[in-house]
Protein backbone atom coordinates (compact mmCIF):
# COMPACT_ATOMS: atom_id res chain seq x y z
CA UNK A 1 0.00 0.00 0.00
CA UNK A 2 2.95 2.37 0.73
CA UNK A 3 4.45 1.65 -2.32
CA UNK A 4 1.22 2.62 -4.42
CA UNK A 5 0.94 5.72 -2.58
CA UNK A 6 4.16 6.83 -3.23
CA UNK A 7 3.64 6.24 -6.98
CA UNK A 8 0.82 8.33 -6.86
CA UNK A 9 2.18 11.39 -5.07
CA UNK A 10 5.20 10.73 -7.18
CA UNK A 11 3.12 10.71 -10.14
CA UNK A 12 0.67 13.94 -9.32
CA UNK A 13 4.21 15.66 -8.90
CA UNK A 14 5.46 14.83 -12.33
CA UNK A 15 2.32 16.43 -13.64
CA UNK A 16 2.31 19.71 -11.92
CA UNK A 17 5.16 21.26 -14.47
CA UNK A 18 2.95 20.24 -17.31
CA UNK A 19 0.11 21.99 -15.87
CA UNK A 20 1.73 25.09 -14.96
CA UNK A 21 3.48 25.04 -18.68
CA UNK A 22 0.30 24.96 -20.25
CA UNK A 23 -0.93 28.65 -18.33
CA UNK A 24 -0.62 31.05 -21.91
CA UNK A 25 -2.68 33.25 -23.09
CA UNK A 26 -5.29 32.74 -25.93
CA UNK A 27 -7.70 34.10 -27.74
CA UNK A 28 -10.91 32.53 -28.66
CA UNK A 29 -15.08 33.06 -28.50
CA UNK A 30 -16.64 32.27 -25.73
CA UNK A 31 -20.11 32.01 -24.42
CA UNK A 32 -21.58 34.80 -22.13
CA UNK A 33 -25.32 35.76 -21.07
CA UNK A 34 -25.84 37.84 -24.33
CA UNK A 35 -24.01 35.55 -26.95
CA UNK A 36 -20.09 35.24 -28.06
CA UNK A 37 -17.87 37.16 -26.67
CA UNK A 38 -14.35 37.27 -27.80
CA UNK A 39 -12.30 36.68 -24.73
CA UNK A 40 -8.75 36.12 -23.92
CA UNK A 41 -7.47 34.43 -20.55
CA UNK A 42 -4.77 33.34 -18.94
CA UNK A 43 -4.15 30.88 -16.20
CA UNK A 44 -1.56 30.97 -13.20
CA UNK A 45 -1.64 31.56 -9.46
CA UNK A 46 0.30 28.29 -7.43
CA UNK A 47 -2.20 25.33 -8.72
CA UNK A 48 -2.76 26.82 -12.19
CA UNK A 49 -6.78 27.60 -11.29
CA UNK A 50 -6.38 31.36 -10.93
CA UNK A 51 -7.53 33.37 -14.55
CA UNK A 52 -7.26 36.69 -15.75
CA UNK A 53 -9.83 37.20 -18.61
CA UNK A 54 -10.47 40.41 -20.42
CA UNK A 55 -13.36 40.37 -22.59
CA UNK A 56 -15.08 43.42 -24.60
CA UNK A 57 -18.54 44.93 -24.74
CA UNK A 58 -19.28 48.53 -24.56
CA UNK A 59 -15.82 48.56 -23.04
CA UNK A 60 -12.90 46.45 -22.16
CA UNK A 61 -13.81 44.49 -19.22
CA UNK A 62 -10.88 42.79 -17.05
CA UNK A 63 -11.76 39.98 -15.13
CA UNK A 64 -10.34 37.94 -12.07
CA UNK A 65 -11.00 34.64 -10.90
CA UNK A 66 -9.36 33.71 -7.84
CA UNK A 67 -9.31 30.10 -7.77
CA UNK A 68 -9.97 27.79 -5.21
CA UNK A 69 -7.89 30.55 -2.82
CA UNK A 70 -11.35 32.70 -3.29
CA UNK A 71 -13.51 30.11 -1.95
CA UNK A 72 -17.28 31.29 -2.39
CA UNK A 73 -16.81 35.10 -1.96
CA UNK A 74 -20.18 37.26 -0.52
CA UNK A 75 -22.23 38.96 -3.36
CA UNK A 76 -21.71 42.97 -2.81
CA UNK A 77 -17.71 43.03 -1.79
CA UNK A 78 -15.11 44.76 -3.68
CA UNK A 79 -11.44 45.17 -3.45
CA UNK A 80 -8.17 46.91 -4.16
CA UNK A 81 -6.04 44.73 -6.45
CA UNK A 82 -2.50 45.60 -7.23
CA UNK A 83 -0.96 45.01 -10.57
CA UNK A 84 2.54 44.58 -10.69
CA UNK A 85 5.02 43.88 -14.41
CA UNK A 86 8.47 44.28 -13.99
CA UNK A 87 9.07 47.79 -12.06
CA UNK A 88 5.67 49.20 -13.08
CA UNK A 89 2.78 48.61 -10.89
CA UNK A 90 -0.76 50.17 -10.37
CA UNK A 91 -3.26 49.31 -7.94
CA UNK A 92 -7.34 48.99 -9.46
CA UNK A 93 -10.56 48.85 -7.64
CA UNK A 94 -12.22 45.37 -8.84
CA UNK A 95 -16.23 44.53 -7.89
CA UNK A 96 -17.61 41.38 -7.34
CA UNK A 97 -19.47 39.61 -10.21
CA UNK A 98 -21.33 37.60 -7.94
CA UNK A 99 -23.26 35.68 -10.60
CA UNK A 100 -19.50 34.07 -11.65
CA UNK A 101 -18.03 34.64 -8.26
CA UNK A 102 -14.59 36.55 -9.69
CA UNK A 103 -13.78 40.05 -9.42
CA UNK A 104 -14.54 42.69 -12.47
CA UNK A 105 -13.54 46.08 -13.43
CA UNK A 106 -14.37 47.99 -16.70
CA UNK A 107 -11.20 49.84 -18.66
CA UNK A 108 -11.50 52.94 -20.12
CA UNK A 109 -10.38 51.44 -23.48
CA UNK A 110 -7.27 50.28 -25.37
CA UNK A 111 -5.08 52.69 -23.69
CA UNK A 112 -5.68 51.80 -20.41
CA UNK A 113 -2.70 51.95 -18.16
CA UNK A 114 -3.54 48.51 -17.18
CA UNK A 115 -3.69 46.92 -20.55
CA UNK A 116 -0.29 48.68 -20.95
CA UNK A 117 0.63 46.76 -18.51
CA UNK A 118 -0.54 43.55 -19.12
CA UNK A 119 1.07 43.96 -23.20
CA UNK A 120 4.95 43.58 -20.47
CA UNK A 121 7.18 41.05 -20.76
CA UNK A 122 7.79 38.13 -18.06
CA UNK A 123 4.60 37.92 -15.40
CA UNK A 124 1.96 39.99 -13.45
CA UNK A 125 1.66 39.70 -10.17
CA UNK A 126 -2.20 40.14 -8.97
CA UNK A 127 -2.50 40.87 -5.05
CA UNK A 128 -4.46 42.09 -2.46
CA UNK A 129 -4.04 41.81 1.42
CA UNK A 130 -7.26 39.96 1.65
CA UNK A 131 -6.54 37.37 -0.93
CA UNK A 132 -2.77 36.85 -1.81
CA UNK A 133 -0.89 36.95 -4.68
CA UNK A 134 -0.94 35.10 -7.65
CA UNK A 135 1.31 35.54 -11.09
CA UNK A 136 0.70 34.83 -14.58
CA UNK A 137 2.35 34.81 -17.88
CA UNK A 138 3.07 37.94 -19.88
CA UNK A 139 3.98 36.11 -23.25
CA UNK A 140 1.49 36.06 -25.86
CA UNK A 141 -0.64 38.41 -24.16
CA UNK A 142 -0.23 41.35 -26.75
CA UNK A 143 -1.74 39.29 -29.39
CA UNK A 144 -4.37 38.02 -27.03
CA UNK A 145 -5.57 41.31 -26.02
CA UNK A 146 -5.33 42.63 -29.42
CA UNK A 147 -8.02 40.13 -31.08
CA UNK A 148 -10.17 41.31 -28.04
CA UNK A 149 -9.73 45.11 -28.60
CA UNK A 150 -10.37 44.24 -32.13
CA UNK A 151 -13.92 42.91 -31.87
CA UNK A 152 -14.62 45.93 -29.16
CA UNK A 153 -17.69 47.83 -30.67
CA UNK A 154 -18.99 45.30 -33.38
CA UNK A 155 -21.82 44.35 -31.53
CA UNK A 156 -21.16 40.90 -31.07
CA UNK A 157 -22.96 38.45 -28.63
CA UNK A 158 -26.86 39.35 -27.87
CA UNK A 159 -28.74 42.34 -26.90
CA UNK A 160 -27.64 43.66 -23.42
CA UNK A 161 -30.43 43.17 -20.56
Amino acid sequence: MKCVSTAIIVALLATLPAHAASCAWSAKMEEDEGGSVMTASVCGGPRGDAHLMLACFDKPVLSYDLGAAGGQLEPGISGSFTFKAGDKSLTKKLELEAMYNYFTAELSGPTDPLLALLHGKGDVAVSADKYGEASFPLKGSGAAIGKVLAECGKGSGGEAD
